[in-house]
């Protein structure tokens, strides 16, 4: 397997749950991203650094029968369960794959490539964009979705929550990652010889529900970084995600994921 070393947030089956939760507060927003651009019945699809598999199964039920996804990821665990759902909900036109595209291209051309929260972890994200480019049928759309930290907030303010705010983006930021890279990302887009660049902005927050869940569970799945690092004692970490809870049940707080930007490019003909 490829070396795992740089992702912050953990990996596994532990790591598999809290996806889930993202997947399902993500899932209206990516699949008006899809709706967007075009995706639909027959397309072939790449998607990048799948983890368990989520949008990967909606995009195979977007292209149909007819149609084909690949999820490739470095998280063999994940890969694991991701195949075994799909087999469960008898999707056939999907395969899940492990492969690094930080330095692998995909071996097969795709009328789209996707990749969410991605980017973010890798020291060379324009390495990766550049796969992706070379992954694409001439005239093949690409289309990203990543954080921006500086945009992520809780009211009213909570000392739990910056510390965890702190935490995170030291332990991504030391890895070699951007917690901020999501205002970069149509540039980096253009840069790498997508055309037609555009880009939305996405801001995950609530009152109520999974979205405010999003803060404590993070926290926990970043732990094991953080004491590596030697960023704060289990005790710390443990108070933090004990009142990201309590705030996450409070109706009266606002909460959520960080600023997601959409980004999406074409490879010109």
């Amino acid at each position: 397997m490829a070396d795992a070393t740089h992702y912050v947030i953990r990996g596994g089956i532990e790591g598999r749950e809290r996806l889930r939760v993202l997947g399902r507060v993500m899932h209206s927003t990516s699949t008006a991203l899809f709706a967007r651009l075009g995706v639909g019945e027959g397309q072939a699809c790449l998607d990048a650094g799948c983890g368990g598999g989520d949008v990967t199964l909606t995009l195979a039920r977007m292209v149909g029968m007819r149609g084909r996804v690949v999820g490739v990821d470095i998280d063999e665990t994940k890969l694991a369960i991701a195949r075994d759902e799909a087999s469960q909900l008898g999707l056939t036109n999907v395969e899940f794959r492990t492969l690094d595209l930080r330095g692998q291209p995909a071996a097969a051309a795709f009328d789209m490539v996707y990749a969410r929260f991605l980017l973010t972890h890798l020291r060379d994200p324009a390495a990766a964009l550049r796969t992706m480019f070379a992954s694409l049928r001439p005239g093949g759309q690409i289309a990203v979705e990543d954080i921006d930290f500086s945009g992520h907030f809780t009211y009213p303010r909570s000392d739990a929550f910056d510390r965890y705010h702190a935490l995170y983006c030291s332990t991504v930021t030391r890895r070699g990652g951007d917690p901020n890279i999501g205002p970069r990302l149509p540039l980096l887009l253009r840069e790498c010889g997508f055309a037609d660049v555009g880009v939305n902005v996405v801001p995950p927050v609530a009152m109520t529900g999974e979205t405010k869940l999003i803060n404590p569970l993070t926290m926990q799945n970043i732990a094991g970084a953080v004491l590596e690092d030697g960023l704060a004692t289990r005790e710390e970490i443990g108070r933090i995600v004990r009142e990201l809870y309590d705030q996450a049940a409070d109706p009266n707080t606002v909460a959520g994921c960080p600023r997601v930007v959409q980004a999406w490019g074409r490879r010109p003909v």
